[in-house]
């Protein structure tokens, strides 16, 4: 009888973990939000660093675009990163299923907790992700996935207790 107790927790215990190792976790992913008014440039740090963005544009995406994309992101202490038109139409830049990738000079940030796309134009982008690499700070990954709206800034801002998709290179 001890010998079957002993084989049925043993069969248990296996089933419980087979089932916790096989199941995918769920991962919540925030949302990009339109910004109703974004100030540039309001920066309190007057250093230069350098930083590397990568964009990769969704597959699907429209197949090529000749809006204008500009970029801003920073950290929660008002430091702010400004990158007008990234846009070259004539260079490819932001097609489908693409990843374009840029160094972008501007003040010296702590973590980047935001990150805002513009696009103006009428062909329309979407981007899949954005990811920033920095000396100084981590790299940070932005997922939009979605289209980005014309005429407006466009992203995240989890500078407050929100996470975001982090890692070390």
């Amino acid at each position: 009888m001890k010998e079957m107790i002993k084989a049925m927790a043993f069969l248990l215990t296996f089933a419980f973990l087979l089932t916790f190792s096989i199941a995918k976790p769920i991962i919540i992913q925030p949302q990009p939000q339109a910004l109703e008014s974004f100030n540039l440039n309001e920066t309190k740090n007057a250093g230069r660093c350098t930083y590397t963005v990568t964009i990769k544009t969704s597959c699907s995406s429209t197949r090529y675009t000749r809006d204008q994309i500009s970029l801003a992101f920073g950290d929660a202490y008002g430091n702010q990163v400004y990158a007008p038109r990234l846009d070259d139409p004539y260079s490819r830049t932001f097609e489908q299923c693409s990843t374009d990738t840029f160094e972008i000079y501007g003040p010296c940030t702590y973590d980047v907790c935001y990150l805002y796309l513009y696009r103006s134009g009428y062909d329309g982008w979407k981007p899949y992700k954005v990811t920033v690499y920095g000396y100084y700070t981590k790299t940070v990954t932005f997922f939009y996935n979605v289209f980005i709206p014309n005429a407006i800034w466009y992203g995240f801002d989890l500078c407050r207790g929100s996470s975001v998709s982090t890692s070390t290179m």
